[in-house]
């Protein structure tokens, strides 16, 4: 019996969930996760070997810890053993970076990584190319540096997302703290516990430090009608989730999150003073879905309710437990939230919520302004005396001298980062007799307009696709500039003075959220993508599939008659609206002409 685990009935009736069939035996990865002694086994024995690779078990595994194992598929030879390298991710909640810990994240990319960072679209950084006899390092090094890279990938709660802007005004500090505060909440406890005996030799000092009101919460855990049935994971069980979970927090109008694609989505409303009075609450999306099967797809969350402050730690913990009984762990393509919600329905989750989990009142949702995709860019007032400036990254890539640079300017001036979910960077708690010095600097470099990014194709996003993801079928971040280049020199053509916004994957999962673009390209095979169109510019409505299979050499002849028929329209609208006022017939009318002509 593993520590802390219960008698076999309790510890079945986690892994055998509601939506099983009574008698149905667990998958072989229920089982593994079951089996792993809170996800230390067989990992911490691979750790120990020569081995290049860890078998497919402990990769697994792997990723609770915050790691994927990739091979480079540049490098691929017949009857060669593959190129393995690890792919790093941290536990960021909000995008915080801290100075100190970027500065070990630089050196750590350059002396065991392959020389670059990449900030992701849920606040993050990666680090790529890093070999397996020097994992135990690179994590021990991001720990003893008030780093973490636990639960950053793995079927748990993953970084919970927060406007990135340090404002020190209205619901932003709010939202920010509560982000925080629910990345501690939905930390795993056991799996805590052997995340720290694998890589920092079970120092407990890097233990997550919660506050008193989620420590308070957190004991409930154990007492209230969440409980697994587990003593050493009182919320997730030894089998943990049935997928991923992921959580977004933002203030009423500011949709940088994209708070439409969580699982959870909260939006704070404060009082004037700024301290948190509730929570509008959105449950059910996701992204993620499979070509060629109807039965996955990319969902958008829906309004639950609001819930007053003094409940909100029980509301989240309540669904994230509902989501372990009732998910599906037979079909992992069909575990997200987001299907158990499309199955059942909102209001069979509501009333299961209400009836055997969550002990509280839920009321009629408070009415929000029209959310806007902020992006930080350029520089802005952080608080009295003090600013931050938003600094673009193109796919989020930071590599070379550019990297060199900002670190030097980091480390010269202690600056705290933040990262956006558009990927890009921003420097922060710059004080007034700071601003020319680092003016000066950001010049230097070649940053003399911080935020200037092409108007047309500021929010454009990338997944990092080929040549490391092993799920990608054609390229997306290695080709953005030229797709972003070829899009721009359409909108000069065409005289069009409007911004597009812009995502591409290399396959289907949708990590770069493509089906919310208004212009969204999904890899379908090589040098393949379906075209998604339809978004809206604020992420609020999903773009929808009008080609299947179309070659990026016939992009600008594809969708140029749609761009002149979109300029000639007496519709003032992005183009998203667009589509969505002319219609599907009218749209494919468009496109097949492109499709046809010479």
């Amino acid at each position: 019996m593993n520590k802390g685990e219960e008698k076999l009935p309790d510890q079945a009736q986690n892994v055998f969930s509601p939506c099983l069939a009574i008698g149905s035996e667990p998958t072989k990865f229920e089982q593994l996760k079951a089996n792993s002694d809170y996800l230390r086994e067989p990992l911490a024995s691979e750790l120990r070997n020569d081995c290049n690779d860890f078998t497919n078990d402990a990769g697994q595994l792997l990723k609770f810890h915050g790691s994927y194992q990739q091979d480079d598929r540049d490098k691929r030879e017949k009857g060669k053993e593959k190129h393995w390298q690890m792919m790093l991710r941290l536990r960021s909640p909000g995008g915080k970076i801290s100075p100190d810990l970027f500065i070990a994240l630089d050196a750590l990319s350059e002396k065991l990584g392959n020389g670059t960072l990449r900030a992701t679209t849920r606040q993050a950084f990666q680090m790529h190319g890093v070999k397996k006899e020097d994992l135990h390092e690179v994590i021990n090094t991001i720990v003893r540096s008030m780093g973490s890279t636990l639960a950053a990938c793995g079927d748990i709660s993953r970084n919970v997302m927060a406007p990135a802007a340090p404002y020190q005004k209205g619901s932003y500090p709010a939202a920010r703290q509560l982000a925080n505060d629910i990345a501690d909440l939905l930390s795993p406890t056991e799996a805590q516990n052997a995340y720290l005996e694998l890589w920092v030799d079970g120092d407990l000092n890097y233990k997550i430090n919660p506050s008193k009101k989620v420590l308070e919460a957190r004991k409930r855990q154990a007492t209230s009608k969440i409980y697994s049935g587990n003593s050493s994971e009182p919320l997730y069980g030894s089998t943990y989730l049935p997928r991923k979970f992921k959580c977004g927090v933002t203030v009423p109008g500011d949709n940088s999150i994209d708070i439409l694609t969580q699982d959870i989505g909260l939006v704070v409303f404060t009082d004037p003073k700024g301290s948190l009075k509730g929570c509008n609450v959105y449950v059910g999306g996701g992204m993620g879905r499979t070509h060629n099967n109807e039965q996955t797809f990319a969902r958008i969350a829906e309004p639950l309710g609001y819930v007053e402050a003094a409940h909100i730690f029980d509301l989240v913990q309540s669904i994230l437990a509902l989501q372990r009984d009732y998910g599906d762990r037979k079909l992992r393509r069909h575990a997200r939230m987001k299907y158990l919600i499309h199955d059942l329905g909102i209001e069979w989750f509501r009333k299961e919520l209400l009836g055997n989990y969550f002990e509280h009142k839920i009321h009629k949702s408070k009415t929000e302004p029209i959310m806007r995709l902020e992006d930080y860019l350029g520089w802005h007032k952080q608080s009295k005396n003090i600013w931050f400036v938003g600094i673009p990254l193109l796919a989020g890539r930071l590599s070379g001298e550019a990297k060199r640079s900002l670190t030097r300017i980091i480390k010269k001036y202690q600056l705290e980062i933040r990262l956006t979910p558009n990927q890009d960077l921003l420097l922060c708690n710059i004080g007034t007799c700071q601003l020319s010095s680092i003016r000066t600097a950001l010049k230097n470099i070649g940053i003399e307009y911080p935020g200037k990014k092409s108007k047309a194709l500021s929010h454009s996003l990338a997944c990092p696709a080929l040549p490391l993801c092993g799920l990608a079928l054609t390229e997306a971040e290695r080709y953005l500039p030229s797709i972003n280049n070829r899009i721009e020199t359409l909108l000069k053509k065409f005289k069009i003075n409007k911004s597009i916004l812009i995502r591409i994957t290399g396959c289907p999962n949708g990590c770069a959220r493509p089906y919310m673009a208004e212009l969204g390209l999904v890899g379908s095979g090589a040098d393949k993508y379906q075209l998604w169109l339809g978004g809206t510019p604020n992420l609020q409505r999903l773009a929808k599939p009008y080609i299947q299979r179309l070659s990026l050499d016939s992009l600008e002849q594809v969708i140029s008659p749609l761009l002149i028929s979109w300029k000639n329209s007496k519709i003032e609208s992005s183009l998203g609206e667009y589509i969505n006022e002319a219609g599907d017939q009218t749209i494919m009318e468009l496109l097949e002409k492109g499709l046809e002509e010479p």
